[in-house]
């Protein structure tokens, strides 16, 4: 057997098992294990972490599904805090992100929201809806909703991340509603998770662009997670698009341990 020395971390809710060692075989069945809440470590996914060209640190994400995503909000987080530095480079397959430690809080500058789309007419088994859609480092599907404690995330958030309009690959999907000044209630099924999360930080970010857009409001907007943290989005906004987006929001490290493979 190997011993496979791992750090189990958590960003708003999202929880992440991080590993610095070369690792090598069938990484997909490996991060599946991990990722099991009940034979394994237990995680919404599996942070890969290693030195690189052009940057401090690289990060490769896997959910829990052992499926690799383009870039995860909370999971940068998670890395920098990691990586300890006051201000560092991140390196995703979405492009390489600035960010910013201080405390337990941390900032990552996400990469330029691209692929908007407002008000999408989308035919589900069941209904009709408008959908909003913006890729903040990987697709995201944005519906607002009223009653958000009622909306079965799960079922809904299948068909949609599922639907044809977003193949090959599928979308995150976000429910959003207001529920303040500049102050949103997100609830996010996660592609890879295939299940809802305690909170999302891209998703996080989608939601809080989009209702920018449909609200004309520039600067800071609060998003409530599932898991009850408060996310800060910063941004700026860019004819019809935006610049300068930074996620932020608390980390901590639960424990460190040791997996056996």
């Amino acid at each position: 057997m190997k011993k496979l020395k791992f750090t189990k971390m958590v960003g708003s809710g999202n929880d992440f098992v991080v590993i610095t060692d070369k690792l090598s075989g069938n990484l997909p069945e490996l991060v599946r294990a991990l990722c099991d809440r009940k034979f394994g470590a237990g995680a919404d996914g599996v942070l890969l972490l290693s030195k690189c060209k052009g940057a401090d640190l690289k990060m490769r994400i896997f959910n829990a599904d052992g499926s690799e995503a383009e870039m995860c909000g909370n999971g940068a987080r998670c890395a920098a805090y990691f990586n300890g530095k006051p201000k560092a480079r991140l390196l995703t397959l979405a492009g390489v992100i600035d960010t910013q430690v201080r405390g337990n809080q941390v900032k990552v500058q996400l990469t330029t929201p691209k692929d908007i789309k407002l008000d999408i007419p989308l035919m589900t088994s069941d209904r009709l809806m408008k959908v909003n859609f913006i890729n903040t480092g990987v697709p995201h599907a944005v519906i607002f909703v009223n009653g958000i404690e009622g909306i079965n995330v799960k079922h809904i958030g299948y068909s949609i991340r599922n639907h044809k309009a977003f193949s090959p690959r599928g979308t995150n999907v976000n429910f959003v509603e207001e529920i303040g000044e500049n102050t949103i209630r997100v609830r996010t099924y996660e592609r890879g998770v295939e299940d809802e999360t305690l909170a999302c930080g891209t998703g996080s970010t989608a939601s809080a662009l989009i209702f920018a857009l449909k609200n004309n409001l520039d600067g800071l907007i609060k998003v409530q997670t599932q898991g009850g943290e408060i996310l800060k989005i910063s941004f700026q906004k860019e004819s019809g698009g935006f610049k300068k987006v930074w996620l932020e929001g608390a980390v901590r490290i639960v424990y460190k341990g040791e997996y056996y493979v």
